[in-house]
């Protein structure tokens, strides 16, 4: 998988395995205290979102990784007007996967049309969420 930017993109057993996945690193995570080992997260967040970027940058250096970024646009070559493309491009080479968060619709797709890396999807996250609070019946 290149991107996951929309749930849609995935078939029903792509999100079953990765929810098997999350599950066990949850269930072990002594498993996976290495997974990420010599990978880079790059956090690229154009708006203020406090949970949703220590979520990432946690679970990164959970498994091991490194993290890197920024937390608001004002922060980042954007407040010179650099493009999200461009942005994208660049950061692409000092990381192996970026997470993002724009307030504008559609820039995750230009981003992923600019990445040499995995952009990240946060509704895997719901439904694991959703399964250990009120079970899969919903």
């Amino acid at each position: 998988m290149k991107n996951l930017i929309d749930i849609l993109d995935l078939s029903t057993a792509e999100i079953d395995e990765m929810i098997a996945v999350a599950n066990n690193i949850i269930e072990h995570p002594e498993l996976y205290r290495e997974a990420c080992k010599y990978k880079t997260l790059a956090t690229l967040f154009f708006e203020p979102s406090t949970r949703t970027r220590l979520s990432f940058e946690a679970a990164m250096l959970e498994l091991g990784g490194r993290v890197l970024g920024f937390s608001e646009a004002s922060s980042s070559s954007a407040a010179k007007g650099e493009s999200v493309g461009d942005t994208v491009a660049v950061v692409s080479g000092y990381s192996d996967i970026i997470a993002m968060r724009h307030p504008k619709e559609g820039a995750p797709l230009v981003a992923a049309a600019k990445a040499t890396v995995l952009a990240a999807c946060l509704i895997i996250v719901d439904r694991i969420v959703l399964d250990k609070n009120i079970g899969n019946s919903y």
